[in-house]
């Protein structure tokens, strides 16, 4: 099969997924699409090297995320984070559109390395094994992450919940 036409087939298999991937890393809808887009480039030009020693999601997933590392850290990157990204406004209609919006903006302010592990669980659905691999870290590691994370989510939305109430 050409590696046009194998290309094509994993933009449309990992396409949607890596792009929401990319815009919870980097909160600019923008610049998640480039990032996205320079993701399959790089599986596109990179394929023949491809080693089958992980699964293809795998192999992408880790491109994305090191791109997605490697514009947080430049300077404009740095810069822009220190402005404030529009929010939704509230209407009764969208509580659920708001709920998911305020769950993204926590989970993409949460450190590096539980960020990457909520990613790739939850938006990824990779297993526990798959993320220490991916991640080249132990499995009990990846676990204590998870529940790291899933705690800090947990009382920074009660306490936002707590907070509209007043």
């Amino acid at each position: 099969m050409p590696a046009e036409k194998i290309i094509s087939e994993l933009i449309n298999e990992y396409g949607d997924s890596i792009l929401r991937m990319c815009y919870i890393y980097l909160k600019d809808y923008h610049l998640a699409e480039d990032v996205a887009q320079e993701t399959f480039l790089q599986v596109y030009m990179n394929y023949e090297d491809f080693k089958h020693q992980s699964s293809i999601k795998t192999w992408i997933i880790r491109i994305a995320i090191n791109l997605c590392k490697n514009q947080m850290r430049t300077r404009w990157f740095s810069e822009k984070k220190e402005e404030q990204f529009p929010t939704l406004s509230y209407t009764e209609d969208y509580d659920g559109i708001i709920d998911r919006e305020r769950l993204i903006t926590e989970i993409g302010n949460l450190k590096p390395k539980y960020k990457e592990v909520v990613l790739l669980y939850y938006y990824q659905e990779l297993s526990v094994k798959e993320i220490a691999e991916l991640l080249d870290k132990k499995e009990s590691t990846v676990k204590v992450r998870l529940k790291r994370a899933r705690e800090q989510l947990k009382q920074k939305l009660k306490e936002d919940y707590f907070d509209e109430q007043d």
